[in-house]
């Protein structure tokens, strides 16, 4: 063995043996996946990931997904071998309070860390996204002889990974699109938690992905660095993506549980870790050893990063200088910045009785900002003509026409949410996805991934309630707003009408801490009076005040999202015209109401006014938080049921009349 042969067998095996001992020390954790595929994390974060340490956030770099997050300290080892802000004292602490090196990778959280993965397949399918992002980027900015936009998307994929519906529908999409730029290893251990993927998986992965329109090839051994790299070589040199199928154990070098189940998400215990070691000629002790030589051949990484870096900052330079203004707006685009007044793009409507359905004022909106926002991009899980999410000065993007804006997702929910966060994570997009709301239910772990690695996608759903009609409850949207609520850094909308639909509209392209929802009607509603009625301008604030209705104090609040606003302030004018004091309240976000001070609180939900009824066609879960022990909450508990519109309202109690008859019924209760 050649002296640089055995500088490589070490510097693998402080991969395997720095995951494992974090493990081990943790007492929790998955041991196998590092283990097993650190020759080949090895060979790309050494051989081809262009990256910088000291600048994680360098704009051209490659990104490298592990989509298996189990086996997050094969990431934390990488890291903190190549120099990246993780000092070993954090392997050392590996999953413990206050750590930045959790159970799964959090982005946002562990400097280098590209996405949060975990929940098996969304990495893939993030990765995915951020291909999308890479290529349109490319496809806009780049110049003959300016090649500034120029890099790849790695994965770490697994058994598992593969399994999961999310990276079918993912990886289906990434072969239509031709995504050259993507080339993902696949760890082809052959063993799940429950015991050899023959009990469940038998199928040839290989001939799925080349039916998705992906190229395919093998290594037979996937500690064999030589052919890892020969295998990413060509993967480089074909304009489809990449599936490198590497033959792997799990859990290498453990005596007794390589290869088996046991190796998958359990310490493989002291003993067995000390012969592991003793079988690879490792140190037994200490615990977390590097070797000075291992580390000092990690860690040219950091002279070569700022290099790489400095050479791509003299080419954007002289780039600049012969394009200025494409070269200022992808530096502000890729640094996160909003274009110059950006808030004069957004419409404003008029009032009118008709009105229009909030879905197409969305649509408005979206075209209206197009060309103020060249970074909005988006599209629809085959809904395009229903949810309103066409940009129609702008192409499609397909593969003979990168540079469009508009993406066509097909049905698949699950994907396009994890694309969609692909998307945002990558930078220089402002991503939006849209489907019906009900259909949240099929892309809610990607929604929740984005919220809790703070990504700002923007999810667009409509056909909000049972106004959608005679599609019936299969369409109709009951427990999903308050589920959804119920995320944390989540930011769900209601708007009520074409005014409070542009107010979203701008919360959501200025977010940047996480993801934004807007709920949206199929039906017209009508635009607001503004004169009459207070500003949609204070959506921000996430309720307030539209108008009190009377002489004198409150007798009682009437508050509501979206559609249901236009039907309070018809209730209160009827309630008014008989005598009563009636505030009318707009309530479009609750988390936002959440983040005003108490003042602001008080100033929209009198605590001198008990009495308060809350108005929405959607679960009453949740609404107790806002109308009291006193208040009262119209809304529905059940499924909805297929017939028109008009007359479901009617039939659950959304008309004028019954919510008179309840504001009167709580009165007569004082």
């Amino acid at each position: 063995m050649t002296q640089s042969d055995n500088l490589q067998t070490r510097a693998i095996n402080t991969i395997r043996f720095l995951s494992a001992d974090g493990v081990q020390t943790a007492n929790s954790g998955h041991p196998g996946l590092p283990m097993g595929t650190a020759a080949m994390a090895y060979t790309i974060w050494t051989r081809h990931l262009k990256f910088n340490p000291t600048n994680p956030n360098w704009a051209n770099r490659d990104r490298f997904v592990l989509s298996g997050g189990h086996g997050s300290m094969l990431l934390y080892s990488l890291l903190y071998l190549t120099g990246f802000d993780l000092p070993l004292e954090e392997l050392k602490n590996f999953r413990q309070w206050g750590s930045i090196t959790p159970g799964h990778p959090e982005n946002g959280l562990t400097p280098g860390v590209e996405t949060t993965t975990g929940p098996l397949g969304q990495g893939l399918a993030t990765g995915v996204g951020m291909a999308i992002a890479e290529s349109h980027l490319a496809a806009v900015y780049n110049r003959p002889g300016h090649e500034i936009i120029d890099h790849y998307t790695y994965a770490i994929v697994t058994d598992g990974d593969l399994m999961e519906g999310v990276a079918s529908e993912a990886a289906s999409l990434a072969g239509h699109l031709k995504l050259g730029k993507i080339i993902y290893l696949y760890d082809d251990n052959r063993i799940s938690i429950d015991g050899s993927t023959d009990i469940a998986f038998t199928e040839d992965r290989g001939a799925r992905f080349k039916a998705y329109g992906w190229h395919v090839s093998y290594v037979e051994d996937g500690n064999d660095v030589e052919e890892i790299d020969l295998a990413i070589q060509a993967a480089k040199k074909d304009p489809r993506p990449s599936l490198i199928i590497c033959r792997t154990h799990i859990g290498y070098g453990l005596p007794n549980l390589q290869d088996t189940a046991k190796a998958h998400g359990s310490p493989p215990g002291d003993e067995e870790l000390a012969a592991a070691k003793r079988n690879l000629n490792w140190p037994v002790e200490p615990r977390f050893y590097v070797p000075e030589d291992v580390l000092a051949h990690f860690r040219k990484a950091q002279a070569r990063g700022a290099a790489l870096e400095n050479e791509w900052n003299q080419k954007f330079s002289a780039y600049c200088a012969v394009y200025p203004e494409p070269g200022a707006e992808l530096d502000r685009r890729l640094k996160g910045d909003l274009p110059t007044d950006w808030e004069e793009a957004f419409p404003t409507y008029p009032a009118d009785a008709k009105g229009m359905a909030t879905r197409s004022a969305s649509g408005a909106v979206i075209n209206a900002i197009a060309e103020k926002f060249p970074e909005l991009m988006g599209g629809s899980a085959d809904l395009t003509p229903s949810n309103n999410t066409l940009i129609k000065s702008s192409k499609d993007y397909q593969p003979d026409t990168p540079e469009g804006r508009n993406l066509h997702f097909g049905v698949r929910e699950h994907g396009m949410g994890a694309i969609l966060n692909g998307l945002a994570l990558h930078k220089g997009i402002i991503p939006y996805g849209a489907t019906f709301l009900v259909f949240t239910d099929y892309l809610r772990p990607a929604i929740r991934v984005a919220a809790l690695s703070h990504c700002p996608s923007i999810w667009v759903m409509t056909h909000d309630s049972i106004g959608l009609g005679e599609d019936g409850p299969t369409h109709q949207p009951i427990e999903h707003l308050a589920s959804l609520r119920a995320m944390p850094n989540l930011l769900v909308l209601r708007p009520a009408d074409a005014n409070e639909v542009a107010e979203t509209w701008k919360i959501a392209v200025s977010r940047k801490e996480g993801p934004t929802l807007m709920a949206l009607t199929r039906q017209n509603v009508p635009t607001l009076d503004r004169e009459k009625f207070a500003s949609a301008g204070n959506l921000s604030k996430g309720a307030y005040v539209l108008a009190d209705l009377g002489k004198g104090e409150p007798d009682i609040i009437l508050m509501a999202s979206g559609s249901e606003v236009g039907l309070i302030i018809k209730a209160g004018e009827e309630l008014s015209a008989q005598g009563v004091n009636v505030r009318l309240v707009s309530f479009p976000c609750w988390e936002l109401f959440r983040q005003q001070d108490q003042a602001y609180k008080d100033s929209v939900l009198s605590p001198e006014v008990p009495l308060r009824l809350a108005v929405e066609a959607g679960s009453t879960f949740g609404w107790r938080e806002w109308v009291g022990d006193k208040g009262g909450i119209i809304g529905i508990d059940r499924f909805g049921a297929s017939a028109p519109a008009k007359v479901l309202f009617e039939k659950f109690g959304f008309t004028v009349d019954s919510v008179v008859a309840k504001a009167k019924s709580l009165l007569a209760s004082r």
